[in-house]
């Protein structure tokens, strides 16, 4: 079976700027692949260096799909911009999880991608 349970991106941070359209917005992603025959279900939860952690919040991915999730769209609480974070990813099915960000403050836009660390074996 492909993916694991748990997930870990120590590193985030949303832009508190962006240049250009609305589909330029500088964002943090999470992409989950869920291969299994039953629907996913996703909760992450978010950590900060000086604060409590927020969370979890909580994704379905079904069945054989894919989706994004954008941390600027998590809503109770907003994730705040231009502080620093990191996340744990927990699953009850195995899915793959990759970590994108969008730094859109310049004209010239900055995009990196990583697949986050798996947490159990």
């Amino acid at each position: 079976m492909i993916g694991r349970t748990q997930w870990a991106i120590p590193e985030g941070y949303i832009p508190e700027t962006s240049h250009g359209p609305l589909e330029l917005e500088s964002h943090e992603t999470i992409c989950l692949l869920n291969a299994t025959d039953d629907d996913a279900h996703v909760e992450v939860t978010v950590y900060f260096e000086d604060r409590e952690p927020v969370g979890p919040y909580e994704v379905t991915v079904p069945a054989e799909r894919t989706t994004h999730v954008q941390f600027n769209e998590f809503e109770a609480p907003e994730i705040p911009r231009g502080v620093a974070f990191a996340s744990v990813i927990e699953s009850d099915r195995p899915v793959v999880c990759q970590h994108t960000r969008l730094d859109s403050r310049q004209a010239e836009n900055a995009l990196l991608s990583t697949v986050a660390y798996p947490g159990d074996a």
